[in-house]
């Protein structure tokens, strides 16, 4: 059996819309109700799509964008992150495998890849723009990474390669500040290639596409793996690492408040964490560290913040908490 490219009306996609004609192949993620974000069918059917346009020859360039005209991406769906993560981070790690999957079947595809930025581009969004080989991007729309401020961190293509595209001071600014950047500070910083009026978008794209369609295929092939020597080494020792961390991190507190005032329309309360380390009290889990026992029935293991056993609902000893430099000059 030889892989064999199909057409594209065969695969009945339901999250992606994908298009194959006059030598490009172009995907769109097509969730503009939830802002184009990324569930896990639609990390799977984007892996699928990428797979099928490597494979055919009568694809030369793939152009990635969103439906509609308010988002191209704006990372991962968090009505799923919230339902099925947080109550079962093991999850999370399977979904990021899906992440991981469809960036490298896009990286590794063989052809130049453009990515059309249509609306706004947040967090994994950002990361799938910067995995495309070029962008051009609508005078109107920003581009903002959100993971420090909202429980997460890039670390799926952003912290690896943005200090690549950007350099390293503004691509620290770009990943911790998590401000927008507007379209004109984007080309200024090398972060897209074109910015043009919204309505000679797609003219745009077309032209780029043309030009790099005029090129030998294999010549070009072979150029776009040499070119991408350095994403991906610092991909390839960094983000199975992120991968189990951050399913990890889905369980903690800080993951939790993220997502929690999100839903709530709200910013994370920053400082409680903050208060809390220098106060020595723990952060790490909502409800503390399991580090109490019940001296009624002996259940051990309870979270220190419960005034009461969960077991069998005895009154429990209040704990201490002390700040660390004070508990050292006491010893």
């Amino acid at each position: 059996m030889r892989p064999v490219a199909q057409p594209a009306d065969t695969f009945g996609f339901e999250r992606i819309l994908y298009e194959k004609r006059d030598w490009r192949a172009t995907v769109t993620i097509n969730r503009p109700e939830v802002l184009n974000s990324l569930d896990f069918q639609t990390l799977r059917e984007l892996a699928r799509a990428f797979e099928d346009a490597s494979w055919d020859d009568a694809v030369a360039v793939v152009i990635l964008t969103g439906a509609g005209e308010r988002a191209f991406c704006t990372g991962a769906d968090l009505r799923e992150q919230e339902a099925q993560f947080i109550p079962r981070p093991r999850d999370y790690w399977k979904w990021m495998g899906a992440f991981i999957e469809a960036h490298d079947r896009l990286r590794n595809i063989g052809k130049p890849t453009i990515a059309r930025l249509n609306g706004m581009v947040v967090g994994g969004g950002n990361e799938f723009n910067i995995a495309c080989d070029l962008a051009v991007m609508a005078d109107d729309v920003i581009i903002r990474q959100v993971g420090t401020a909202r429980g997460s961190v890039p670390a799926a293509g952003a912290t690896q390669w943005l200090p690549l595209i950007v350099g390293d001071r503004r691509a620290r600014e770009i990943l911790w500040l998590c401000e927008p950047i507007d379209a004109r500070t984007a080309l200024e910083w090398g972060l897209v290639n074109r910015v043009v009026p919204r309505a000679e978008l797609d003219a745009a794209v077309d032209e780029l596409a043309g030009k790099l369609i005029d090129k030998l295929p294999t010549m070009m092939r072979y150029a776009k793996q040499q070119t991408n020597f350095w994403r991906d080494l610092s991909w390839g020792v960094t983000v199975g690492h992120a991968r189990d961390w951050l399913a990890v991190q889905t369980g903690a507190w800080e993951t939790y408040e993220g997502m929690t005032s999100f839903k709530e329309k709200r910013l994370p309360d920053y400082m409680l964490f903050r208060e809390r380390a220098a106060a020595g009290r723990a952060t790490e889990r909502r409800w503390g560290a399991w580090a109490k026992t019940c001296a009624h029935c002996g259940a051990s293991g309870l979270p220190e913040e419960f005034d009461y056993c969960g077991v069998c609902g005895a009154e429990l000893e209040p704990t201490q908490h002390r700040r660390e430099d004070t508990a050292d000059e006491e010893l």
